[in-house]
């Protein structure tokens, strides 16, 4: 196999292939291309493919190393089946270990998956029978307790010890032993139970344990610094026999604490194993501007290793640093250096990304994007499978698949709606706590019940009929096959006949599960309904970002980790937002945030942009802000907000500040103010990031010339336009020279808006 692409340190790794090896692997410099390289030179040496396991973090990375892999090895059978390498999540490693052996630890192999809607509704009820006048937040907060713990590897009695300090502790605990209690009826694990099940079964059980000790020869780790104690500890015992394990991180990008991530875990791999000590520094995503200052930055933390990125890619350009009065300005900044890159500069809308530490920053970026008629996705918002039809629709699947989910039933008992009500349903429950029954068994039989009331037998009737066709089904038919006869079974056709955009959106969600079912089938033939319902469960929120479509990406830091882009903003560089208030008060989370923004720059290819607001509307209120302190250590001097406190708390978008911003939406005086008031503060001029400041509505320097002018004539006061996504308005005023000219327009859908008219995409009306 040729490695002579691979760089003297690369090329180190990959031929290590004996022992623990750890390899601290810097931002962009190769890690997945150096695991799987050496899983390449692993096969072609003559270790079989299924005795070599590789664990990534996301769906998505796990898809592109099995398509690297593919490549080259081409002609080796099978080398990525699931015979094969199995590369896959830590979370999908756990289910394939549960689904052979879980029955060791008491549990049925079918068992369901509850996403996080579904745990935190059991943990609600669970609450709300136990303490009626609970607090709305109460049951979320719980929940997270529970996690937590889990993540620590704590069952409900260790977690009552170590937390007796908290406030209900007797109450959090009995909701957590009722909450296990549940599941287990309902043979039904969550994601932090998927973890902590598979430890328990590979401490329990001999059987499982040699199996998967013998079948895994060598072990490789993408991201080890995200690792929590729990997923540390299933390391430690799959390679404890041969020892072979190879661990790719990176400090300064452990970002999850709040996740349960343990940079700690470092520490503890160098010290249960004989570890070899590998470091990879050249960075082959950013150019040399962007990747100091991502040294200049990282370079404050102290839990670190030292390591210091660099390429030999060139200087590239300058990074950006913009100052806006407040969030409406902030967005049109960004979003006009959008379009104007994307018109003049050969880019596509793909080619950027916003990011921010907190998803209430959207707002702003989402109206700007609308206005100027820019195509875009946020990641992390009302995810697909979270949509209530797809989530019935997948309910009736989960109970096909394993009858005991009483979640599941609960959730469609009404749905399609047959009067089955609140009161009904506790009805049933009730019996069902009495006779020592499950719910299904009770509906199955609900015929032949003369113990309840006749009225409750007949509501419940029909859905046990459907029930029964389901099951009679399942034998017979695949999961594509099966859910387009649930939705006949069902008519849904008929239940969103009604015209309307809820009930059309609603069917074409349908339609596109129904494509996603009929595509997973092709690529699994074999896979059962089970099977299919694991995929979905396991799909992440890191797997929402598609950059393959042509879209602007907004989305906060920790969702892009992993991803690269030709531009990025950084916005939202406020202290109280990045870093956020909490970690003030302590030093190792205030070096997570630091990671964050660490993170967040060295995402960038070849342009950087970095942009702070002077005032921000969030939460509710309007509050001046102070510059982020991380600015300072990248060398820039920001100007400190001046309010006019009458101002604050309006709700407009202006800020009232003195010197010359009044007009809302971006008026064309935004940023003229201060455009020279900050400057890079770096005590010589060797250790000067390039870094130019732009603080006006004209074009930067670093943009193409404009191609058009505006003819203002045209945009008279009382004209009437339309617009693609507000549709008709009249101008109400028009201000700015040619090169710069902007128009508030009075829409009658879309209110008062103060929009460019270089950019907005406008029609004048006949």
């Amino acid at each position: 196999m040729d490695l002579s692409s691979l760089n003297k340190e690369q090329r180190a790794a990959v031929e290590d292939t004996k022992g623990a090896l750890l390899v601290t692997a810097g931002a962009g410099s190769g890690k997945t291309r150096v695991l799987t390289y050496r899983i390449a030179h692993l096969i072609n040496k003559g270790v079989k493919p299924h005795n070599i396991l590789a664990i990534t973090f996301t769906n998505k990375a796990a898809s592109e190393m099995k398509e690297r892999l593919d490549k080259m090895l081409d002609g080796v059978r099978g080398a990525t089946e699931f015979n094969g390498v199995w590369v896959l999540t830590f979370h999908s490693l756990c289910v394939r270990m549960l689904r052979n052996f879980i029955d060791k630890i008491g549990f049925n192999k079918n068992f369901s998956i509850y996403s996080e809607a579904e745990k935190e509704r059991l943990i609600k009820n669970l609450l709300k029978e136990k303490c009626p006048d609970s607090d709305k937040d109460e049951a979320k907060e719980i929940m997270n307790l529970i996690s937590s713990a889990k993540t620590k590897g704590l069952d409900p009695n260790e977690f009552k010890k170590e937390y007796d300090y908290l406030d209900r502790i007797e109450l959090i605990y009995d909701i957590f032993v009722g909450y296990e209690a549940e599941k287990e009826k309902s043979n039904a694990l969550d994601f932090d139970d998927l973890l902590s099940k598979a430890l328990d079964l590979l401490k329990s059980s001999s059987e499982a344990r040699d199996f998967y000790q013998e079948k895994f020869k060598y072990i490789h780790v993408d991201e080890f610094q995200d690792t929590n104690d729990v997923q540390y500890q299933i390391l430690k015992i799959l390679a404890n026999k041969h020892k072979n394990i190879f661990c790719v991180g990176d400090e300064d990008q452990n970002i999850y604490s709040w996740r349960g991530a343990s940079i700690s875990n470092l520490d503890d791999f160098r010290r249960d194993f004989k570890v070899k000590f590998y470091k990879l520094e050249q960075n082959y995503r950013s150019t040399k501007n962007i990747l100091d200052l991502a040294n200049k930055l990282i370079v404050n933390n102290k839990e670190r290793l030292d390591k210091n990125l660099w390429t030999d890619t060139g200087e590239g350009d300058k990074v950006e640093f913009n100052v806006a009065y407040d969030e409406a300005q902030e967005a049109d900044y960004v979003l006009k250096t959008v379009a104007s890159m994307v018109r003049y500069g050969g880019y596509s809308n793909s080619d950027f990304a916003i990011l921010m530490r907190v998803n209430a920053l959207t707002r702003s970026f989402e109206e700007k994007c609308m206005a100027y008629g820019i195509p875009y996705r946020i990641t992390g918002g009302f995810k697909f499978y979270e949509r209530k039809e797809i989530k019935d629709l997948l309910a009736y699947l989960r109970i096909a698949a394993n009858p005991s989910d009483s979640e599941a039933i609960l959730r469609v008992i009404n749905f399609p709606k047959r009067g089955i009500g609140d009161a009904a349903i506790a009805q049933l429950q009730n019996y069902c706590a009495i006779e020592h029954k499950h719910i299904y068994d009770v509906i199955k039989g609900i015929e032949q019940n003369d113990d309840l009331p006749k009225a409750l037998v007949k509501k419940t009737t029909p859905f046990a009929a459907v029930l029964k066709c389901i099951h009679d089904a399942k034998a017979q038919l695949n999961v594509l096959d099966l859910t387009t006869y649930i939705i006949r079974l069902l008519e849904l056709k008929a239940v969103y006949s009604e015209q309307n955009d809820e009930n059309e959106n609603r069917k074409q969600n349908i339609k596109e599960l129904i494509g996603a079912i009929e595509s997973y089938v092709k690529n699994n033939p074999e896979a059962d309904v089970a099977e299919y319902l694991q995929n979905v469960s396991l799909y992440s929120d890191t797997d929402e970002l598609d950059t393959g479509s042509d879209v602007l990406n907004i989305a906060t830091v920790h969702s892009a980790k992993g991803l690269e882009f030709t531009c990025v903003f950084v916005v939202g560089l406020e202290d109280g937002v990045l870093p956020i208030t909490r970690s003030f008060d302590s030093n190792s989370d205030l070096e997570e945030e630091r990671r964050l923004l660490y993170v967040a720059i060295t995402r960038a290819k070849k342009k950087l942009y970095l942009t702070y607001s002077q005032s921000r509307f969030m939460y509710g209120q309007r509050k001046p802000c102070m510059p982020s302190r991380f600015l300072k250590e990248l060398g820039f001097s920001a100007p400190q907000p001046k309010p006019q406190y009458d101002e604050w708390g309006s709700g407009k978008s202006y800020g009232g500040y003195g010197g010359g911003y009044s007009k809302s939406y971006g008026g064309q005086n935004s940023y003229g103010s201060y455009a020279n008031s900050y400057s890079n503060t770096s005590s010589t001029a060797t250790q000067k990031p390039a870094i130019s400041t732009f603080a006006t509505h004209s074009s930067p320097s670093h943009l193409p010339p404009k191609q058009d002018k505006v003819d203002i004539n045209k945009f008279k006061v009382g004209a009437r336009v339309t617009h693609k996504k507000f549709g008709v308005g009249t101008i109400a005023t028009v201000s700015g020279e040619p090169s710069n000219a902007y128009a508030e327009i009075d829409f009658e859908f879309g209110g008062r808006l103060n929009l460019s008219l270089n950019y907005a995409p406008l029609t004048l009306e006949d």
